[in-house]
């Protein structure tokens, strides 16, 4: 990864800063992105080396458009994105806060097509093979009541990866997505935690339900996650595109 500017999104917390971590080790430059600069200094710290900090709200298209500017004058032009960016939970017309489809679409979908577009508009030149990968979720293939705006969100966005990958394959440009299933992070604890409270058990009587559904009976790392996409971004994955990889524990197998 010498001599490659890759940028990541969700790079302050969880999947996200394990991916930029691990890509700066490889000898990346890394340029990080998040809505909380606080959470992007810890992920920088962790590298230990040089990052570039954009930090934006990928909502907004104007700021995802001036992040990826600013981070494409200060570590040249991009030769891979990686977008980790996203929130989880249910919606429901009931719950406290009213229905939260659209802003779950607007983030998990509309967001990470803005961070697409913005980088290539700043892509490398060749000859080496330029890079998108898009974390999706297992909640793109199963069905799980009340997250309808999460797995709508996440099962658009394999949509997005194919029609990509056709429309850049000229240009050399591999598009694929990665749809991880229970993966030990807050998010994934706070899902559990709902759970737990629906049901009237604890944290870990969620957990060990949750993982009865799982054949290695245990959650992903986000480093695990960190290392399937240095092996889409490495010459071995030559060929492989308008993928979703589906790396789960063999929760689905479809």
């Amino acid at each position: 990864m010498s001599d490659r500017h890759v940028v990541v999104t969700g790079a302050g917390t969880g999947i996200g800063r394990a991916i930029a971590v691990r890509l700066a080790q490889d000898g990346a430059a890394v340029t990080l992105v998040a809505r909380d600069r606080a959470r992007l200094d810890e992920t920088a710290a962790s590298i230990g080396r040089d990052a570039w900090i954009a930090p934006c709200d990928i909502r907004d298209r104007t700021a995802v458009d001036e992040a990826i500017a600013g981070a494409a004058r200060e570590l040249g032009p991009v030769h891979a994105l990686v977008a980790c960016s996203g929130i989880g939970g249910g919606n429901d017309e009931g719950d406290p806060g009213g229905d939260r489809f659209d802003d779950l679409v607007v983030t998990n979908l509309n967001g990470t097509y803005y961070c697409v577009r913005a980088v290539l508009r700043h892509l490398a030149p060749g000859p080496e093979t330029r890079h998108v990968v898009v974390l999706s979720s297992i909640l793109a293939r199963i069905a799980v009541p009340g997250y309808t705006g999460y797995s709508a969100s996440k099962a658009g966005l394999l949509g997005l990866v194919r029609s990509l990958a056709a429309e850049l394959a000229g240009d050399d440009v591999q598009v694929n997505a990665i749809c991880p299933g229970w993966v030990e992070t807050d998010m994934a604890w706070n899902g559990l935690d709902a759970i737990a409270a629906s049901t009237g058990g604890t944290r870990d009587d969620a957990y060990r339900d949750a993982m009865r559904e799982v054949p290695l009976r245990r959650m992903s790392q986000p480093e695990d996650i960190a290392g399937t996409v240095a092996w889409l971004l490495s010459r071995d994955a030559r060929g492989i595109t308008g993928q979703a990889i589906d790396q789960n524990g063999g929760a689905w197998t479809g």
